[in-house]
């Protein structure tokens, strides 16, 4: 048998092996640590490394920086400063030692692999061919024009700084400094032979043009590239705002052509550059509608500028189209053909917001020529985007013709009617204009429930929204107290109310929804011109409502139905607005809105809600009619209200026992005490304040008969609160005849005694809440 020590013993047992083990484990620590320092004995004893916060080679770069930079500064003080101290022989040999000097010390320097030294100094010594130039005509030629000396000087440094480049190799800053100074020789040429801006232009165009050869001949390094292409954007662009300027102000062949071989130069480049290709062709686009823009601007009436431009662009868009373009190419001229197009359509539509704004007021015709220009451009391109875009434009277009034409209102409601007719047949058979569209793929799911839409289904939209805006032009053109506006919303109401039904989905609800909204102001301009009052006239505008009802009623559960139901309870709430300085007829308008909410409410999908609402306007309705007649009393407000509502509280609690009491009779007891507490408080009598009392007293019987938490709360607070308002008095004259001292006194007194039974309150507080909270 095996033999098991006690608990006690085993236990000390466990300790001593432990403790064993700890004392093994550290004798092992510290042989490891030994071995370590023995192994590495740096490790421990360095000290950390401190943070290095500049690189060798960024040191070593700011110090040839700074070490150039005082070179150069040097050089010019001299230059300036000391240069006549010399003669002219001191000069010429200083100036031409320290310039051999920095230019030949790069290349000994390079053999030595000190690039970064070569590269400063090779920028010194560019510096002093500059200053030697300076030096020159100050001494050799002081009678030389300075901007003539200034383009021959410049071109003459280009020239020696590129072969020094290509002769020196690896040095970076000669070929991009020779570049730099090549953008100076024609544009100070011409400014020297005195020429004006559009012989500056050109010399700028052809210095751009120089650079873009060099970036795309040459083949040269990537700093001479960038620099090259820096160089040929600026100087091009230069050149193309001072040729659109002078096309604009000035006119003429000059400054077209200049922009023409502009647009030229940037479209080659979008072609040779594939990485640049969309924003060089956009430029070449924009450029080529300005140039040939300011060309047909010359032969076309005043006015009409806007559509030359738009032409030229519309051709641009064409040519893309017809010719064998690149992708990157096509995308950047396209792109700038829709810029143009957009700033156009813009322009024609401020005519056009301006003339439905303020009825009378004419367009001019290039207005609705530029919509429907654009519309027929975009009804090419076999997109759904593309041809939405062309109804759009194009229902713009024929909204305008009639001001453009100088149509009287009457004629002019009735195009737009014309017009509205047209679009609700393209809502409802939208496909006729997805004619020539490919047929759509098969779209990805993206949400659960996500259904895409169809190309027709958004084409129908676009239709719509047009007719919305065509019915509101329709109703702006006649918007006065005249036969003509009741003919028109009512001719707006049935167009949209007959489309309506042949419709499908979203589009049609929106349909039937602006044709209440057509009736209710067909009915409001009728009550206008048969000159009802506002009371009147706010019983006349709810028969929409009343019509909107029967048609719920009548469609049950079709969709279309809350939406109609709803715009019909949207004029109500705007005829309850009409008689709010009439309260008799306001009350009347209240309770027609009930009964009609009450009919409602007996539809079972409409039935909360609408019951409710029914509610809410009877009890309104009579609150008003009561207030009519200087009824004052609270309990006339409050009891019909309350009365109610606890008879629902009863069939609730008949249906669901588990309900609590204070979701069944909540309402209707708070609604039926507390305004008669209030009132209670504020009466001096006494009849008021011993009714309350008597009713919370029952109150208060019934919830402790029945164990109902609301009843018994709510009745004891209020039977609480009206017995100290009648005990109040009477408060208030003891406090007068007792001595000051023994208020205080009976205060401290009452402490004592709550202290000493604190643990009695308090276990009689909880008894209290746990039959409270055992109730109903």
């Amino acid at each position: 048998m095996e033999n098991v020590p006690p608990p006690a013993q085993e236990l000390a047992l466990l300790d001593r092996e432990l403790a064993r083990l700890d004392a093994r484990r550290a004798q092992l620590l510290a042989r490891r640590a030994w071995l370590l320092s023995v192994l590495y004995p740096t490790t421990a004893s360095a000290p950390p490394p401190a943070a290095v916060e500049a690189t060798p080679r960024g040191a070593q770069n700011v110090l040839l920086a700074l070490g150039g930079l005082l070179l150069a500064v040097a050089a010019v003080a001299f230059t300036l400063v000391s240069w006549g101290h010399l003669g002219i022989g001191g000069r010429a040999a200083v100036l031409g030692a320290v310039t051999v000097a920095a230019l030949a010390a790069p290349v000994a320097l390079l053999r030595r692999g000190l690039a970064s030294t070569a590269e400063s100094v090779a920028a010194v010594g560019l510096l002093l061919t500059v200053l030697d130039a300076y030096a020159l005509h100050r001494v050799a030629l002081p009678g030389a024009d300075g901007l003539g000396y200034a383009a021959v000087a410049s071109g003459v440094l280009a020239a020696l700084w590129t072969a020094y480049g290509v002769g020196a190799g690896r040095l970076r800053v000669p070929l991009p400094a020779a570049v730099l100074a090549g953008q100076l020789p024609l544009p100070l040429g011409a400014l020297a032979a005195g020429a004006e801006a559009l012989p500056l232009a050109w010399a700028a165009l052809l210095t751009a043009a120089a650079d873009a050869a060099l970036a795309l001949w040459a083949r040269p390094a990537a700093a001479v590239r960038r620099v090259a292409c820096g160089a040929a954007c600026a100087t091009g662009a230069w050149a193309v705002l001072s040729g659109g300027r002078l096309s604009l102000v000035e006119g003429g062949a000059g400054p077209a052509a200049l922009l023409l071989a502009a647009a030229g130069l940037a479209l080659y480049a979008a072609w040779r550059t594939p990485a640049a290709a969309v924003a060089c062709a956009s430029a070449a686009g924009l450029v080529a509608v300005a140039g040939a823009g300011g060309l047909l601007r010359e032969a076309l009436p005043q006015g009409w500028t806007v559509p030359g431009y738009l032409v030229c662009a519309v051709a641009v868009a064409a040519a893309v189209r017809l010719g064998p373009v690149p992708r990157g190419p096509a995308v950047g001229l396209l792109a700038a053909s829709a810029l143009v197009q957009a700033l156009s359509v813009v322009w024609a539509a401020a005519f056009l917001v301006a003339a439905l704004v303020r009825p009378g007021q004419g367009v001019p015709w290039p207005a609705p020529v530029v919509l429907l220009t654009v519309a027929a451009a975009l009804a090419v391109p076999r997109r759904t985007e593309a041809r939405s875009g062309a109804v759009v434009l194009a229902a713009s277009g024929a909204l305008s013709l009639p001001a453009a034409l100088g149509l009287p209102y009457t004629t002019t409601a009735a195009a737009h009617l014309v017009l509205t007719a047209v679009l609700l047949a393209l809502m409802v058979r939208p496909a006729v204009l997805t004619r020539g569209l490919p047929a759509p793929a098969a779209p990805a799911a993206t949400a659960k429930d996500a259904v895409p839409l169809t190309a027709p289904e958004v084409l129908g939209r676009v239709a719509l929204a047009c007719a919305l805006v065509s019915a509101g032009g329709a109703a702006l053109a006649v918007a006065a107290p005249e036969t003509a506006t009741v003919v028109v919303l009512g001719g707006v109401a049935a167009l949209f109310a007959g489309a309506a039904p042949f419709a499908r989905g979203a589009v049609r609800a929106v349909a039937a929804c602006t044709g209440v909204v057509a009736a209710a102001g067909c009915t409001a301009a009728g009550s206008v011109l048969a000159s009802l009052p506002a009371h009147h006239a706010a019983l006349a505008l709810l028969a929409v409502p009343a019509g909107t009802a029967g048609a719920g009623a009548l469609l049950r559960r079709h969709p279309v139905a809350l939406p109609v139901e709803l715009t019909g309870a949207a004029v109500a709430l705007a005829a309850l607005a009409l008689p709010v300085a009439r309260p008799a007829y306001l009350a009347l308008v209240l309770a027609l809105c009930g009964v009609l909410a009450s009919a409602t409410a007996l539809r079972p999908e409409r039935r909360p809600a609408a019951g409710y609402a029914a509610a809410a306007l009877f009890v309104s309705a009579a609150w008003v009619r009561l207030a009519v007649s200087e009824v004052s009393a609270p309990e006339a407000y409050a009891l019909p209200v309350a009365v109610p509502a606890l008879v629902v509280g009863v069939l609730r609690r008949r249906r669901d026992p588990e309900a609590s009491s204070w979701t069944a009779y909540g309402p209707g007891l708070g609604t039926a005490l507390v305004p008669s507490l209030v009132a209670a408080w504020g009466d001096a009598d006494w009849p008021r304040p011993l009714l309350l009392g008597a009713g919370a007293l029952a109150v208060t019987l019934v919830g402790a008969r029945w164990r109902l938490q609301a009843p018994l709360v709510l009745g004891g607070s209020v039977l609480g609160l009206v017995a100290l308002h009648e005990l109040a008095p009477y408060v208030v004259q003891v406090m007068g005849v007792l001595p000051r001292w023994l208020p205080p006194a009976l205060a401290g007194l009452l402490l004592l005694a709550a202290g000493a039974t604190y643990e009695q309150r308090l276990r009689d507080a909880r008894r209290l809440r746990d039959s409270l909270g055992r109730m109903r």
